[in-house]
């Protein structure tokens, strides 16, 4: 069963998850600079102003319904005959109702004065013969109860009304009902400004090398193109600086680069404590690191700083990632995206955690807080991908989301668990 996190503390020396995620939301101050942009253009970003509705929408009561418009005084019983002396389609405006008659009206159409209520066409019946002016009738075949099938002016949004707030991240759906309320631009915060770049003498980029002339050891670089399709899903500019060989000199150089005008520079590999891996002490001799290694699997070599810029005010904001694809991807989701959610003004940066059953075991607890990779299965659970290496991320192909289970648990079959889908992350 699932054991309170208070019975295995996080291995000495490393920093909780919570805990870290506090101190990157104190560094993650609101970048300054607002964009106007055309709200066809707006999808993912970040609203800087609250958008206040001038209009009603609908301005007008609308019909909702194909049918007749009708005043219900005039139909007491099913089967009463009306003569029908207009026809109203959407965007023109009917004459007034006298008592007896009815108006032809489509969907989206202004309700004409005098009507109270629209009968959908299924509800009723032409009558074969005009009446004796000549004028066509319907009989009416139930008995409408007052604002039936009418949309009211205003139930949709009212003048004055907050339709979006400011720190929404924007989704299709807001640009429609910006749109709505008449708004051809939007004011977002800017994007930031990421520099990008891989550490590591084994990476090669695909197509520069084939895979039968690959040396022994190499390996393609696949952490440079899932973290720039995240940074670019959340609004960001990336600059894309290649690979950095393993040489402090190097790395140094690709760091200071990487200052000059960028709000963040995001590394992959290096972050760890052996020989080779230079980000560490790079990091230091140009600035500080705040965080070092979190107690977290996978994503453990995590670290947050910032580097100096040289000759210029100010410093740019350092996050060094794990090489393991898997750790890489982790961290950016738990770690990254939230701060630089946060950078651009989001109000929410924190995933949906929802509680599912686990259909398999992990008898073996691990004394870090453990994010597994599963699947939804038919039955309402969860199935756990064979392999959770940090090197595997066919296991992140394959999964819809992850296990948040917390250090020292165990799971069993039937334990409800806490899943983080990747749809709520890869936003």
């Amino acid at each position: 069963m699932i054991q309170p996190l208070a019975t295995a503390p996080t291995r000495p020396g490393l920093m909780g998850l919570d805990d870290a995620l506090l101190q990157l939301r104190l560094h993650a101050l609101h970048l300054v600079g607002v964009d106007t942009v055309p709200t066809f253009e707006a999808d993912g970003r970040v609203l800087a102003q609250d958008v206040v509705s001038a209009l009603q929408v609908p301005p007008q009561d609308n019909s909702s319904m194909d049918g007749y418009a009708v005043r219900c005084a005039d139909v007491r019983q099913a089967g009463v005959a009306l003569r029908v002396t207009q026809r109203i389609p959407a965007g023109q405006q009917g004459a007034a109702l006298k008592p007896g008659e009815a108006a032809r009206i489509f969907t989206g159409a202004l309700i004409p004065p005098g009507a109270d209520a629209v009968v959908m066409q299924e509800d009723t019946q032409a009558v074969s013969d005009d009446d004796a002016q000549g004028i066509p009738q319907v009989l009416v075949q139930l008995v409408p109860l007052p604002g039936q099938w009418i949309r009211r002016s205003g139930e949709d949004v009212r003048r004055g009304d907050i339709v979006l707030s400011r720190g929404e991240r924007l989704q299709p759906t807001s640009l429609g009902l910006a749109a709505s309320v008449g708004l051809s631009q939007l004011q977002v915060s800017r994007k930031p400004r990421v520099a990008l770049f891989s550490t590591g003498d084994e990476l090669v980029m695909p197509g520069d090398v084939a895979p039968e002339d690959m040396k022994p050891g190499a390996i393609y670089n696949s952490n440079r193109f899932f973290l720039r399709a995240l940074l670019l899903r959340l609004g960001c500019e990336v600059s894309d600086m290649g690979i950095v060989p393993d040489r402090r000199d190097l790395t140094v150089a690709a760091l200071k680069r990487a200052a000059d005008n960028h709000d963040l520079i995001l590394t992959s590999g290096g972050v760890s404590v052996g020989e080779e891996d230079h980000v560490k002490p790079a990091v230091q001799s140009l600035g500080q690191l705040e965080l070092w290694q979190i107690g977290m699997k996978p994503g453990k070599p995590f670290a947050y700083g910032q580097v100096h810029r040289e000759g210029q005010m100010g410093k740019a904001h350092f996050m060094g990632l794990p090489g393991n694809p898997v750790s890489s991807l982790v961290t950016f989701l738990l770690l990254v995206r939230p701060f630089i959610l946060q950078i651009q003004g989001a109000f929410a940066t924190s995933p949906v955690r929802v509680m599912l059953p686990a259909h398999f075991d992990v008898p073996k607890a691990d004394r870090r807080r453990e994010f597994l990779r599963v699947r939804r299965n038919a039955q309402g659970g969860l199935d756990l991908f064979p392999n959770q290496s940090s090197g595997v991320l066919t296991s992140a192909v394959w999964g819809d989301g992850l296990i948040d289970n917390p250090a020292g648990a165990t799971i069993q079959n039937g334990d409800w668990v806490t899943y983080i889908s990747f749809a709520d992350l890869l936003l």
